[in-house]
């Protein structure tokens, strides 16, 4: 019998106390709300994630993070205390279908607003008070992380972070970094396992800054989900060092390397992952000490991965799509018409036309070149999945080293390249729009929501490769795509963030539709819970 490693005898444990804490408990009062009110709400939320589309495991905290930023936006730090805004919210995010009904139990409503009153206390009492830019990024950050905070209280994430330590403690002992890297002061040697920890999260979850602050601040003051007074005061006189120092820790200039790792190999600890999750966990747990059994369950495993990736493709493209066109594109042509009017252009009804059809029709293109691993990948994972779970003699190591530099001429010709191929990729959109007549400014709008299109498309055919273990033979017209189309993603892909942190769609539905929706939709349950009761007086 094969001998399991001490990281999957640990994750075997931790999967093991989930099955037992995720049994239902008959005798404890859970949260419930109106089942009309449900669906009308949920129809909402359904419409605001085609305007505020992202990744599907991030939809939930996006919504959280919109409601409680609303909460907050009226009030006094003062007042913060005093306001008690926990079971508002907790109703609001299971009548969006967000959290299930029937299912929290109801204590976590105070859990929720002791959280709430934590980060208020935390905003009260920071000595540095920081104005501008800086103000609004860090009361940001701080409100998305108590979203984080809140969405694992309400559904805790045992599970997933199970799986995140599994594969944290395999890359430790997997990932070497040159001591050239350390001498240089590149990477000091307490923030190897920092930045070891932060692309687990990313490759394996595919998880974002605030979830991953979150569980950064949770690794390096592990009494951060439950301080006592005293340290709760400490963390509020630092939190803007606290923070700072998490923020750098997302963009240190090594993070790319070492999720370059983790992410070739995430497949093989995803479905481990798979395998322990199964109803049949006890069966999985006595056989895996047999190497062929294992192999069964990882096939098993990895072929009902693979169906729901291609089924998450379809998603993602047609969201991706929907999203674009709202709240980029119908923007865009909003202003082409009024453009048209400043400059005293006859607006065309084939230039909406054309507006359209483009980058649909990119899309469609970009979705059907999208390809799910061959037929020999799973070979890869399967090797790879018995050298995780098992204890082999001799690990194998990633070693990290220092970054080449590249001299002047040579880093000369490469910025010529991607000069020229974006000016030629521009220019060729720019000579195809003009074929049609179209105004300069016309022109000017359309390339850049075919940009926007280039970069969703771009992010749509790398889920496609979240099973691959393969190594990429990319070849000679994969390399002059990326000269041709690289310059055009990455401005689609400024565009696409410079969009989000000025997007006017989504500010108006935050500001003039959330607020009086919910409030409707809180009316609409009070009065079906009047006329229940009226109804139970006339028997």
């Amino acid at each position: 019998m094969a001998e399991l490693s001490q990281a999957t005898k640990n994750v075997i444990a931790k999967y093991s106390l989930w099955h037992e804490l995720s049994k239902k408990k008959d005798d404890v009062p859970t949260i419930h709300v109106d089942e009309v009110a449900l669906k009308v709400a949920a129809f909402y939320e359904h419409l605001r994630t085609i305007v505020d589309w992202k990744e599907e495991h991030l939809m939930r905290r996006a919504a959280i993070i919109r409601k409680l930023k609303r909460r907050f936006l009226d009030l006094e730090l003062k007042n913060f205390e005093k306001k008690e805004i926990a079971e508002s919210l907790v109703l609001e995010l299971i009548r969006g279908g967000y959290f299930p009904n029937d299912k929290i139990e109801e204590s976590k409503i105070q859990k929720v607003q002791n959280i709430v009153n934590k980060y208020l206390f935390i905003f009260s009492n920071n000595p540095e008070n920081k104005k501008g830019k800086t103000a609004i990024s860090f009361y940001n950050g701080m409100l998305e992380i108590a979203a984080c905070e809140i969405e694992e209280t309400l559904e805790p994430s045992a599970k997933e972070m199970a799986l995140i330590d599994y594969m944290f403690e395999s890359m430790r002992e997997r990932i070497k970094v040159s001591d050239a890297i350390f001498k240089t002061d590149l990477l000091k040697k307490e923030e190897k396992d920092i930045q070891i920890y932060v692309a687990v999260q990313q490759a394996l979850f595919k998880l974002d800054n605030p979830i991953i602050s979150y569980n950064l601040l949770r690794y390096k003051y592990p009494q951060w989900d439950n301080p006592s007074e005293e340290e709760l005061f400490k963390l509020s006189q630092n939190i803007y060092k606290i923070w700072l120092g998490i923020e750098n820790d997302l963009v240190h200039p090594l993070g790319k390397k070492f999720y370059n790792i983790c992410e070739k190999y995430d497949t093989a600890y995803l479905i481990v992952g798979d395998i322990l999750s199964k109803d049949s966990f006890e069966k999985i747990n006595a056989s895996a000490y047999d190497p062929s059994l294992l192999e069964e369950f990882t096939r098993n495993a990895y072929m009902k991965r693979l169906k729901e990736l291609k089924a998450k493709i379809t998603r993602a493209a047609i969201y991706s799509t929907l999203s674009i066109f709202i709240t980029k594109i119908l923007s865009l042509i909003l202003l082409e018409i009024v453009l048209a009017k400043l400059f005293n252009v006859d607006f065309k009804f084939f230039i909406l036309i054309i507006d359209i059809l483009i980058p649909t029709l990119l899309m469609a293109f970009l979705v059907s070149t999208v390809k799910p691993p061959s037929k020999k990948n799973i070979n890869v994972v399967m090797v790879e999945v018995m050298k995780t779970f098992y204890q082999k003699e001799k690990t194998d190591t990633y070693e990290i080293r220092i970054p080449k530099k590249r001299g002047l001429i040579t880093r000369f010709i490469l910025s010529l390249t991607y000069v020229i191929g974006a000016c030629i990729t521009f220019g060729f959109i720019y000579w195809v729009l003009y074929y049609f007549t179209l105004p300069h400014y016309a022109i000017v709008i359309n390339i850049i929501f075919i940009a926007l299109i280039l970069f969703a498309g771009t992010l749509v055919q790398k889920r496609s490769q979240e099973l691959t273990m393969e190594e990429d033979s990319g070849g000679f017209l994969m390399f002059f795509s990326d000269i041709l189309f690289l310059p055009v993603t990455g401005f689609g892909r400024w565009m696409s963030n410079t969009w989000k942190e000025y997007n006017a769609i989504t500010a108006f539905l935050n500001a003039m539709v959330d607020m009086p929706f919910s409030l409707f939709v809180e009316f609409l349950e009070r009065w079906r819970g009047f006329i229940k009761e009226k109804k139970e007086e006339l028997r």
